[in-house]
């Protein structure tokens, strides 16, 4: 087991290491959205069906995804110095090629590169994070990248809409080159050298899990992206749900049995880990397939640019960021379980309002207000999860467990956007999409709604010192 790659001493140092790896993050959840209000211009310029547009997001939610927890067992492994440095490599790379690519069939290779790159990156600098520091710091530094995985995916919608209006979707991108490289440039500069040798022991890996937990996870969105043209019941859907289904519960069994499996029994024993990662699927399913619909709404049926769109979804970003600087004092005097609770519950409400919007709705009076309460949930909950989630996991195996809780998040990123977009999408027409956006509401609903009961019920509650959370939000 390597040693943590704490900051070189000095508080200034030590911050500067903070802030980079929220930049990574931020970067990454970025990209889970920053192509929503991009889509129709994609699929104009590249000539693509409408129903096969989400898989600009799919390819990268599900090679993210699937293999985070290969990731975070390789940080364990070999060095998190190293495979963070890998996966920012790989990542700014495959932001280029997407952003030069002359084929819809290019565009989805490049982003499922990316994704790749992401899955090295995004649990290898939350491990980082957890490790290099302790006591009140760690606390504060969770809450900080609870506050970034909500905003950045708000954020990621904004800045969509501003490059495709102002240059072209190929600029959402490109963008991520300066800022990959400006990020691999500060890693040796702020990370300690991982310990030598560099041998990777490949019977430490379980490569043939991570292989059915892909193939598995394939299976079912392949299915339920058929489920709007063949309906739910035709036989390829069903057979693909029960396929998918059948291959993630083998993966489970191996996990359970297998002599290395890439999430250690030890880790497996956090049930506050576990619990939140299951109510990390459910919530980011809820905002991502979210903004999916919105983004879908707004331009196809309410005939908003690009631009348009990206500005509507500012004051989600904006209560995200207000609701994650009031979790960072709710959650010293509540808990982190109450605080996640009333996120959830405040996302089913704005859930419930967006179920009710007309046919023609207007912004200010229909939408934005359905807006706001989910960016507060989203604010709330996700740093709720964050620091609940995390609070009991040591330096070792940090690796494995937040390659655990960022997987939760990016399944979930896949099961929302593909399940709401198979809803949305099957009437069709304008006014078969406002019917698909009232019932995708119905269902996020419904499910925000399940998932606070199970935060009440099953989500251990963490209460850390005062002032700490609240520290690393300035």
């Amino acid at each position: 087991m390597h040693a943590p790659p704490h900051p070189a001493s000095g508080t200034n140092r030590s911050w500067a290491l903070l802030i980079l790896l929220c930049a990574a993050e931020f970067m990454v959840a970025l990209d889970l959205t920053v192509a929503n209000v991009a889509l129709p211009s994609i699929g104009r310029d590249l000539h693509v069906a409408a129903g096969d547009l989400p898989w600009v997001l799919t390819a990268y939610i599900l090679a993210t995804g699937g293999l985070m927890l290969v990731a975070g067992r390789l940080a364990d492994l070999v060095g998190r110095r190293r495979v963070l440095l890998a996966g920012i490599a790989l990542f700014t790379g495959a932001s280029l090629a997407s952003g030069l690519a002359p084929s819809f069939a290019v565009l989805i290779a490049a982003r499922a590169a990316q994704g790749v790159g992401a899955a090295l990156l995004l649990p290898t600098a939350l491990s980082i994070l957890t490790t290099a520091y302790d006591g009140e710091r760690r606390t504060a530094a969770l809450a900080a990248w609870g506050a970034i995985a909500s905003s950045g995916a708000a954020v990621g919608l904004l800045a969509g809409g501003l490059l495709t209006e102002a240059v072209s979707w190929e600029w959402i991108f490109l963008v991520n080159v300066p800022l990959g490289a400006a990020a691999a440039a500060l890693v040796p500069r702020l990370l300690a050298r991982d310990p030598e040798p560099v041998r990777l022991p490949l019977a430490r890996l379980d490569l043939p899990g991570a292989l059915v937990l892909i193939a598995g996870l394939v299976a079912v969105l392949l299915a339920i992206s058929e489920a709007d043209e063949r309906g739910w019941g035709a036989p390829l859907v069903l057979a693909g749900l029960a396929g998918g289904v059948g291959l993630l519960g083998a993966f489970a069994l191996f996990e359970r049995s297998g002599a290395q499996p890439l999430v250690p029994p030890s880790v497996w024993r956090l049930r506050s880990l576990v619990a939140g990662t299951g109510v990390m699927v459910g919530a980011t399913g809820i905002v991502a397939g979210s903004f999916f619909l919105n983004s879908l709404y707004l331009q196809d049926a309410l005939g908003y640019t690009a631009l348009e769109s990206g500005l509507g979804f500012l004051p989600i970003a904006l209560a995200v960021l207000a609701a994650a600087h009031v979790a960072s004092h709710l959650i010293t005097r509540l808990g982190s379980r109450t605080v996640l609770a009333v996120g959830l519950a405040t996302m089913a409400g704005g859930a419930l309002l967006l179920a009710t919007i007309p046919d023609q709705a207007a912004y200010v009076a229909d939408l934005l207000p359905g807006y706001l309460l989910i960016g507060l949930g989203a604010g709330l909950g996700f740093v709720g999860i964050s620091v609940g989630a995390m609070a009991d996991v040591g330096d070792h195996g940090a690796g494995a467990a937040s390659g655990l809780l960022t997987t939760g998040h990016e399944l979930g990123a896949a099961i929302g956007v593909a399940v709401l977009a198979a809803i949305a999408t099957a009437g069709g027409d304008a006014a078969g999409l406002a019917d698909g956006f009232r019932t995708g509401y119905v269902v996020a609903a419904g499910i925000a709604a399940a998932l606070t009961a199970v935060a009440l019920l099953v989500v251990p509650s963490a209460r850390p010192a005062p002032g700490a959370a609240h520290a690393a939000l300035h």
